[in-house]
């Protein structure tokens, strides 16, 4: 018989929650191996963006005076680890386009709670159909792709990695816990909207919607910062910016289409005229693991205590997945109560079968 080897955690996927996971984890002295097929995932597509204050009634993302410090210092640690920079801190401007969106931001402006997250509503332009930008403070974005570039490095060096695929069927429970050579203590499942197909987590109320995301080259003169109309517009320097997203529940693949493409390049041209006729670099789709109730999925399994979850973080995991993996990483190794907003036992009784 082949020698098993124990280990602490089996973390099953590789995008972003996976990786900052296992290496939280692996910080905190635990023996960690990561299983991911190796093929492209949301988080290599996500363009990262961290905005506390977002929709229609421009509401703080819950918990943000948590979560915002937690992933800029994970983030800040790992640039100083690996000696480059990962997280850019750029302002946003938020497009005025009706009176009841400026009757809105003045209200939130008049509210203290918002006050590290906004500074006012601005004119930087005379254009048709905008009544003014509210500024948002504190935002910008991950550059996630060199980030997992380095996490992947980081963590082969540690033993940590194994480019697999992970078969369901090959679990074993009895007598031991048991996947292939590995025996570990608890195995937690990251695989984004993939959950569906997990036989001991679909059941979860998963919401997931593809996004479609542009590189564009122009000759525009594009403030450098972010905007945002419903759509988003990045600026990356060097007469390139990114442009999205776009949100489909009916289409749950990795396909572009040319209906995403159009729909982009209109909003593109809404907040930046002539932009429509830039040069197009890429084209790119992913996923997003949404949840029903906007909250993320972290926990046990109601019957299988050894199996859990972290995944769910949907269009915010890069504000959310530091300050989160650190509860998570605290509940697996010193029993700390998970918040009742992000445990799955909050859809125990309704969803799961038997609940």
């Amino acid at each position: 018989m082949a020698e098993t080897k124990p280990i602490d955690f089996l973390i099953v996927g590789f995008g972003l929650a996976g990786a900052l996971l296992a290496s939280e984890l692996l910080r905190r002295g635990s023996c960690v191996v990561v299983i991911d097929p190796g093929e492209m995932n949301a988080s290599q597509v996500a363009a990262g963006l961290i905005n506390p204050v977002t929709g229609l009634r421009f509401v703080k993302t819950a918990e943000i005076e948590q979560l915002l410090p937690a992933a800029k210092a994970c983030y800040a640690a790992w640039a100083e680890a690996f000696k480059r920079p990962f997280y850019v801190e750029k302002p946003m401007w938020r497009l005025l386009r009706r009176e009841q969106d400026v009757a809105q931001c003045r209200k939130r402006l008049d509210d203290d709670a918002y006050r590290d997250y906004l500074g006012g509503i601005a004119q930087p332009w005379k254009r048709d159909a905008v009544l003014g930008c509210l500024e948002q403070k504190q935002t910008g974005y991950l550059l996630t792709r060199p980030l997992l570039s380095c996490l992947l490095e980081y963590l082969r060096a540690h033993s940590s990695y194994r480019q697999a695929h992970f078969d369901y069927r090959d679990l074993r429970f009895d007598p031991v816990l048991q996947w292939q050579e590995f025996r570990p203590r608890r195995i937690i499942f990251c695989e984004g909207f993939r959950a569906r197909e997990n036989p001991w987590f679909s059941w979860l109320p998963l919401r997931p919607a593809k996004g479609e995301i542009l590189t564009l080259e122009h000759a525009l003169p594009i403030p450098d910062r972010l905007f945002n109309d419903g759509h988003w517009l990045l600026s990356l320097g060097g007469n390139r910016v990114r442009l999205g997203a776009t949100f489909d529940r009916e289409n749950i693949d990795g396909q572009i289409t040319g209906q995403a493409k159009a729909e982009l390049l209109q909003a593109g041209e809404r907040i930046f005229p002539g932009l429509k006729e830039a040069k197009l670099i890429a084209q790119e789709a992913g996923v997003r693991p949404c949840t029903e109730d906007r909250q993320p999925f972290i926990g046990a399994h109601p019957k299988l205590p050894q199996l859990h979850i972290f995944n769910g973080f949907g269009a915010k995991g890069s504000v959310m997945i530091p300050g989160y993996g650190r509860r998570f990483a605290d509940y697996l190794g010193n029993g700390e109560a998970l918040p009742s907003s992000c445990d799955i036992k909050r859809h125990e009784r309704t969803h799961f079968p038997g609940g």
